[in-house]
């Protein structure tokens, strides 16, 4: 056993068997044991007493759009795994989508990689994308790494990331789970959506009336019986619609292996206070109201729903217009999304311990890096936030480290102030500073 170079303690530390006070000691960036509170430091190693702070699993973010390269000006590697770590996240996994070229080759990723390698201030993994013509690739793009592949079932939004027909995602789907593969998509039906009132214009009610819920219900419809036929492994991305809830859970007991998440600001924001106009709330799909984020809570507390990541999707300023129509659709959360939920589930009722299960060790899970992420256990990373949770702060943009700082957060007060985040037992940010990039660039566990 190696010899403990640095101890963490805290009276209130989140483990698999309950949050308690404990010494968790750390040597050449790995977790060796957690140990009563008051265990003897060790000579020579380095003691870091957090109080009454509490020590949590650094948080497993499996849903980022990072954009780099080719759409640095919307976001990048540097500044996205800076505001990742100011959130407490040390992994994040990167959509395929949104950078140019998409992550769709093995090349393609490759590119990727030489990207983020120097600029990555937490752990980055990345996803393939399923297009309509690159069948081929998927195989080789599994071999090189990628933990999984996305699939839009209606239109992304940019036209070098197309959508799957019904034909098109049996044959992806039939591919990957070939070779044990997960498939991820965005379950929106483009036929549902296409008979949707489309108004445009500043109103969100006409937005929202124009991504109804059934399109989702749809999609995952379809979604479920061809993972059925073909013995597949398949999640669905951000769920909104809690319609669509006893279809997974009903597929589930059947067998099919599907899993889902959701988002904070499905979560936290609801569609009945989003002003007219105010773009900054635009995501597909939407956020819809008050009564249908209830049940998405109850979901989240049974465990029908599994995880719950940002799918933090930014743009520069000027595409987020006034008009719900042509507006550039996504919610920039990375910094704030563990204190969004953490605000949110202390009024409901939930602890520390489940946003932990949702936001560590669920998608830690979800991606195959549980040996490795999403808890405080021995021989696990040495990655932790520590977290100050009955303090308070107001969400100021010019606060973030996003690379635009367009939030639909602005102005709200939230729980849970971040301290430090911790990357393989070193500090990497604390008190707003940050260190050099320390990140390494996953691949799926083989």
């Amino acid at each position: 056993m190696p010899d403990v170079q640095l101890i963490l303690r805290s009276t209130r530390v989140i483990t698999p068997e309950g949050t308690r006070p404990a010494s968790v000691t750390v040597a050449d960036g790995r977790i060796v044991d957690v140990l009563p509170h008051d265990a003897e430091v060790p000579a020579g190693a380095r003691l870091e007493d957090f109080g009454d702070d509490v020590l949590l699993p650094g948080l497993v973010d499996t849903h980022v759009h990072v954009n780099d390269p080719g759409r640095t000006e919307w976001e990048g590697f540097w500044t996205a795994t800076r505001a990742a770590a100011a959130g407490g996240i040390t992994t994040l996994v990167d959509m395929p989508l949104n950078s140019l070229p998409p992550t769709t080759t093995v090349d393609h990723l490759r590119t990727k990689r030489e990207v983020a390698v120097t600029r990555a201030h937490v752990d980055v993994g990345f996803w393939g994308g399923a297009l309509p013509d690159n069948v081929k690739d998927l195989r080789p793009l599994h071999e090189a790494g990628v933990f999984g592949f996305k699939a839009f079932l209606s239109p992304s939004g940019v036209d070098e990331f197309p959508a799957l027909d019904r034909e098109q995602l049996d044959r992806s789907m039939r591919e990957i789970a070939g070779f044990g593969g997960l498939l991820i998509v965005h379950a929106e039906d483009p036929h549902h959506l296409a008979s949707a009132p489309q108004q445009g214009g500043p109103k969100y009610a006409d937005f929202l009336a124009s991504r109804p819920r059934g399109a989702e219900v749809t999609a995952i419809t379809t979604l479920i019986e061809q993972a059925r036929r073909h013995g597949a492994r398949v999640h669905v991305l951000h769920l909104s619609s809690s319609d669509a809830l006893p279809l997974i859970a009903g597929a589930r007991r059947e067998g099919v292996a599907i899993t889902v998440e959701t988002c904070p600001h499905y979560l936290t924001l609801t569609a009945e206070e989003v002003p007219d106009g105010a773009s900054e709330f635009k995501c597909c799909p939407p956020i819809r109201e008050a009564a249908n984020q209830d049940v998405l809570w109850q979901a989240l507390a049974d465990g029908t729903i599994d995880c719950v990541v940002t799918d933090h999707s930014p743009s520069t300023a000027d595409l987020k217009t006034d008009d719900f129509a042509t507006a550039w659709g996504g919610i920039s959360g990375l910094q704030l999304s563990l204190s969004a939920v953490w605000t949110e589930a202390r009024k409901r009722g939930h602890d520390l311990q489940d946003v932990v299960r949702w936001m560590s060790t669920g998608t830690a899970r979800l991606v195959g890096l549980d040996a490795r992420k999403g808890a405080i256990a021995a021989g696990r990373d040495a990655d932790f936030a520590v977290l100050a949770p009955d303090e308070t702060f107001t969400v100021t943009p010019a606060a973030l480290q996003h690379r635009n700082r367009v939030t639909a957060y602005a102005g709200r007060t939230l729980y849970g102030v971040v301290r430090s985040t911790w990357l393989r037992g070193e500090r990497v940010f604390a008190a707003g500073e940050f260190t050099e990039p320390k990140g390494q660039l996953l691949t799926r566990p083989s």
